[in-house]
């Protein structure tokens, strides 16, 4: 589930989910046709700003392809945005979006708990999740050793942690938020010029 990329490997959301639309306020650098939305992306969670098609109305938490085949509701993506880019609306829904979208794809969040690893001797990728500490992963590592999790609520009856995909939602927001966050469980870190 870690993400390592190599600085030159160049990744692509498929999907993306409305933060805010229409954007009142002009961030992207790039010269836009139309109205723009801010969008945080499905599979690396990336924040990207997007031209919509004319005529097209949409709603803040809608899911839109934005893959390279041909897109119903967006014209194109005019590129990555940072975190400090969203409007007030978009941070504000932040949060929820990126719950919604943790519970949505449940399966390869579930994986996390099956499968994470230590990222060094003193500590276990488990324990960046906000409110897991060495107690509740001694407990995560115990239990899917004589069972694999199945679901949130599964991990959730048999460990005693409280809402493991809103957890989960906290440590991405955490990503997304903080450019110098040292580990990287689930986004891919934006440089000023591109994705290392």
């Amino acid at each position: 589930m870690q993400m390592f990329l190599s600085r030159k490997q160049k990744i692509y959301e498929d999907y993306g989910y409305i933060l805010d639309y229409p954007v009142h306020r002009r961030v992207a650098r790039k010269p836009a046709l139309g109205e723009i939305a801010q969008l945080v992306g499905e599979r690396f969670f990336l924040l990207l700003e997007a031209v919509v098609r004319p005529g097209v109305s949409l709603d803040i938490g809608e899911r839109v392809f934005i893959g390279r085949d041909s897109r119903d509701k967006i014209l194109y993506v005019l590129g990555l945005i940072e975190y400090q880019d969203l409007t007030d609306i978009a941070r504000s829904e932040l949060e929820h979006v990126v719950e919604n979208i943790v519970r949505v794809n449940e399966k390869r969040f579930v994986e996390f708990f099956n499968s994470s690893t230590p990222i060094s001797p003193r500590m276990h990728a488990l324990e960046l999740i906000p409110g897991i500490g060495k107690k509740y992963m001694s407990v995560i590592l115990r239990e899917r050793e004589n069972t694999p999790f199945k679901s949130f609520t599964d991990i959730q009856q048999r460990t005693g942690i409280p809402d493991p995909a809103r957890l989960i939602a906290k440590r991405i927001i955490e990503e997304i938020s903080d450019p110098n966050v040292k580990y990287r469980l689930f986004t891919a870190k934006i440089a000023r010029y591109g994705i290392e």
